[in-house]
């Protein structure tokens, strides 16, 4: 049975929901572990009410290795969020960009290595497309000078930790319900950010009001909206093409900079955001052909009954 609403609706609802995550961070004063702590803790505390009640039944029938699943994609989602934002302040957005968009390669031959997932010839040709228009979009930025290595490093490692996040999601998106998964991951890499913070003496608390108003901002919009939307796509869509369909992201927050920061785009972000969004159609437009194990598994199995 297919699920109520196309996959790819949900994706630009994601994709411009987490478009506003660049503009909220670049506007929020604080350290990347507390920005990435506070969004994700918030969005899990206002999640925790109704996740809670509703799926009792299935947190207590949870199984061992779908608890350590859940750890392993918690711990990659905060290391995720630690190089990506810490990033921002040694090499330039765009360069930032360009690297940690790269994640969909990784997931596309991961994906074909443990989850036997085998790439059409649609969604190879979406990946290769929206990799070639964030090549494009980095490209002006490094004509305008050297950049730093250790950002970029940093970037490129934000991007393998999310392509590996994306995987586990997809392997745990097959037997638990969206509610269940994204409290699990969303309530462990909060905890993974706090104990790094607590280590590294950061403090938790003083930042003015605009951060702190900011730093909600990142909860509800990038996280329980982009970031779910994104989750509840894992159950229908291969990782690689949900991965694929972040590369709006830059896309998206280019536009809004220059509506609320006044930052006109650069004519390279305007032409490689054509390929982009073109090769998020190709990726996503086409469904591939699942395993036959997901198509008996379109629904699981909650105490208030079935849902998608």
């Amino acid at each position: 049975m297919q699920p109520k609403l196309p996959p790819y609706i949900m994706l630009i609802i994601g994709v411009s929901a987490v478009s506003f995550a660049a503009i909220f961070i670049r506007l929020a004063e604080a350290p990347a572990a507390i920005i990435a702590f506070y969004r994700m803790g918030i969005a899990t505390v206002l999640l925790a009410p109704f996740i809670l009640i509703r799926y009792q039944k299935e947190f207590r029938a949870l199984e061992k290795s779908q608890i350590w699943f859940g750890i392993l994609g918690g711990l990659l989602l905060a290391v995720h969020f630690l190089f990506w934002i810490t990033s921002f302040s040694h090499t330039s957005v765009a360069s930032s960009v360009v690297f940690v968009t790269t994640q969909p390669i990784f997931v596309a031959l991961a994906a074909a290595i443990f989850l036997k997932e085998r790439p059409g010839l649609f969604l190879l040709g979406g990946i290769t497309l929206a990799c070639i228009g964030s090549l494009i979009i980095g490209a002006g930025d490094f004509s305008l000078g050297s950049t730093n290595l250790f950002g970029d490093l940093l970037a490129l490692g934000g991007s393998i930790m999310a392509a590996g996040y994306f995987l586990i999601g997809r392997h745990l998106r097959k037997n638990l319900s969206l509610g269940v998964y994204i409290f699990l991951v969303y309530g462990i890499c909060s905890v993974f950010l706090l104990i790094y913070i607590l280590v590294n003496g950061i403090p938790l608390l003083g930042y003015d009001q605009s951060t702190w108003f900011y730093m909600f901002m990142l909860a509800l919009v990038p996280t329980i909206i982009g970031h779910t939307s994104f989750n509840w796509a894992l159950k229908y869509l291969h990782a690689s093409a949900v991965s694929v369909s972040i590369l709006g992201e830059p896309v998206g927050a280019t536009l809004l900079a220059w509506l609320i920061l006044q930052e006109k785009p650069p004519i390279f972000t305007l032409i490689g955001g054509i390929p982009i969004l073109g090769g998020i159609y190709l990726a996503t437009i086409k469904k591939d052909k699942f395993d036959d194990s997901l198509e008996e598994k379109n629904f699981v199995e909650t105490d208030s009954g079935l849902e998608v």
